[in-house]
């Protein structure tokens, strides 16, 4: 059964992807106390609602197609683009499994003061489709969350700066999350694909867990981040193992 899957190019078991969330158009943030653009590049300008949400329907397809028959798929965002994600999942016949609520105990202030602070990004983890007997290790996860059932809320802080020795990048996401996030849906040897690298975090998560990795960017300085971060990572496992 394993070679057949291989043959229709089902061989990923988790894929976890945080897209472009479009929100590069000319607004403000407030960044170490200081008002700032909010302007990550090129990739993360808004093309329309339209467009927008073909381009998430069309990577999900593509995702969702390499996925093995019981694999499932993690995609972070804000409310600029999650309700995108989640409706071309729908489109798709994936089954949503779990909203996961991430929670910054410090996040910048509102400097409009016209809304209410935006303190979360949301995680939509489905499984391939309806048919799909995903992984799930609900005992490991019960065991890290003092014996009890873990929640749908996770409150973690952004990445410090221990996270950020190289360089950073504008979206980077905190090893806290993505190991958790790989912990709960992988067993270790398992393939994790991140279309969307970045700063490569999924990947040294992936090291520090024993998963194998496949991350795929398009921006030269991002993947020499990456690379000087998986070889730190791996230098450091094998101290450990020695």
């Amino acid at each position: 059964m394993d070679k057949l899957h291989q043959e229709r190019g089902e061989f990923v078991d988790l894929i976890f992807c945080d897209p472009p969330y479009f929100l590069s158009n000319g607004g403000i943030t407030c960044q170490n106390g200081k008002m700032v653009k909010v302007d990550k590049g090129d990739w993360d300008k808004s093309k329309g609602a339209e467009i927008n949400h073909q381009f998430n329907y069309e990577w999900l397809k593509r995702c969702q197609k390499i996925l093995k028959p019981n694999g499932s798929l993690m995609v972070s965002g804000t409310f600029h683009v999650i309700y995108s994600i989640g409706y071309a999942m729908q489109q798709l016949n994936m089954k949503i499994l779990n909203n996961i609520t991430w929670q910054k105990p410090n996040p910048p202030p509102n400097l409009a003061c016209r809304y209410f602070t935006h303190s979360t990004e949301t995680i939509i983890w489905a499984a391939k489709n309806t048919k799909s007997k995903h992984k799930f290790n609900y005992e490991l996860m019960k065991e890290i969350n003092d014996d009890k059932q873990m929640k749908d809320v996770w409150v973690m802080t952004a990445p410090g700066k221990a996270e950020k020795t190289y360089d950073k990048h504008p979206t980077q996401k905190p090893l806290s999350l993505l190991g958790r996030l790989i912990l709960a849906a992988t067993d270790e040897g398992d393939l994790v694909l991140d279309a969307f690298n970045g700063s490569g975090t999924t990947g040294v998560s992936c090291i520090r867990t024993n998963r194998e990795y496949i991350g795929i960017e398009l921006e030269k300085e991002f993947i020499q981040l990456s690379k000087k971060r998986f070889s730190e990572q791996t230098k450091l496992n094998d101290k450990l193992s020695a």
